[in-house]
């Protein structure tokens, strides 16, 4: 069983120096594909849902490449890493629909906190409740994978003291998510907030892990985890997005494999324990120390993550993936893109170095892939 799998990756343009410049408006009139988010300053792309990653490797990479292409044509930009306005910029909204009234809501009430760059990974679970106890368990466990993707380090120029910016800024909403116990219940909780304003619509839930469907929160089927900072490297994303698969095919398997039963804590607690790893990972990421769900024991995220990884390795070999889930190894040894940058800002280099120096290995890594694995996907 390999389960589908479908991103929606929201991405910064810019120029080749970092500096970020809304265009948004633009490509979405030009490009067919992308979608705008309610600052300029970003666009985001879907992939559909695939279950091999050969397949989905050039699903991510082939809107790039057009993207890439338009972008030179019409005035010699790029697209730009990273999760936050590392230059510049948070001081002003650049709304790219001014009659739009939800993105009036969400500039009123949030301002540039949600300006940001992000990856949503889909997985597809049909069954509702095996959905939501999917969600659970990966809503304890988000964390995880912010500390594998963390990317913002910076902010207007400066250095922020976290290594995901995004996460500590952006605005959880609403306030309070429970552990839905099935799938009646994320219904009428869904139905309440409703009616309560605290969600404007059926969109309006920015948890770490929210289940997602054509007709929220009636019809489900799929997992969606939007913790992740931006993965602008196409073979690291994959690599988290197979660690996930294999974690969810181990709960789908194991329907003991549930915090509400294999937990000594009880749902507030799990909540509590949970957002408070969320914040010490958004400032720390991989050695940020955590408490594990399930007993309670404190780890630090990266050995936690090498525990998941050689749990879940052999679910990946079964599967026929692990190549694709080797890259953790990877990420745990060198650091994530965070950490790294955070490297070469103590050596001394700038942020705008920095920056220009990734806008230009991401590039050519894309050419590369493109080149050697997408080439008959990419016909422009």
């Amino acid at each position: 069983m390999r389960l589908s799998k479908g991103l929606e990756i929201e991405i910064y343009t810019g120029t080749s120096d970092g500096q970020i410049v809304g265009l948004s408006e633009r490509i979405i009139k030009d490009l067919q594909g992308f979608v705008r988010e309610p600052d300029s300053r970003n666009i985001e792309y879907t992939t559909a849902p695939l279950s091999y990653y050969d397949r989905l490797l050039c699903s991510i990479i082939r809107p790039r490449h057009n993207l890439r292409k338009y972008l030179q044509r019409i005035g010699n930009f790029t697209l730009i890493p990273g999760s936050t306005l590392s230059l510049g910029g948070s001081n002003q909204f650049y709304r790219s629909d001014l009659n739009n009234p939800y993105h009036n809501y969400i500039e009123k009430t949030y301002g540039t906190r949600v300006v940001t760059a992000s990856v949503h990974i889909n997985i597809g679970i049909n069954d509702p409740d095996t959905l939501i106890r999917a969600c659970r368990l990966a809503r304890l466990e988000a964390p995880l994978y912010l500390a594998l993707s963390a990317s913002s380090p910076f902010l207007d120029g400066q250095l922020t003291g976290y290594h995901s910016t995004r996460w500590h800024l952006f605005p959880y909403t609403p306030d309070h998510v429970p552990l839905f116990i099935n799938h009646s219940h994320f219904i009428h909780w869904t139905e309440e907030q409703l009616a309560h304003q605290t969600m404007q619509n059926v969109r309006h839930l920015w948890t770490s892990v929210r289940p997602n469907g054509d007709n929220r929160p009636y019809s489900l089927n799929r997992l969606e985890l939007r913790i992740c900072d931006l993965i602008i490297e196409p073979i690291t994303l994959l690599s988290v997005v197979a660690l996930l698969e294999a974690r969810l095919i181990q709960v789908i398997n194991d329907t003991s494999l549930d915090p509400l039963l294999y937990s000594q804590f009880s749902p507030d607690e799990l909540l509590t324990i949970t957002a408070h790893n969320e914040k010490a990972v958004a400032k720390h990421s991989l050695t940020a120390k955590l408490t594990h769900w399930q007993d309670g024991r404190k780890i630090d995220a990266q050995s936690w993550i090498q525990e998941l990884y050689q749990e879940t390795l052999p679910i990946a070999k079964q599967r026929g993936f692990s190549c694709f889930l080797n890259p953790i190894k990877r990420i745990l040894q060198d650091g994530n893109l965070a950490q790294q940058w955070l490297r070469k800002y103590q050596s001394g280099c700038s942020i705008t170095s920095i920056l220009t120096q990734e806008i230009e290995a991401v590039a050519q890594l894309e050419r590369e892939l493109e080149n050697k694995l997408c080439r008959s996907w990419l016909v422009a």
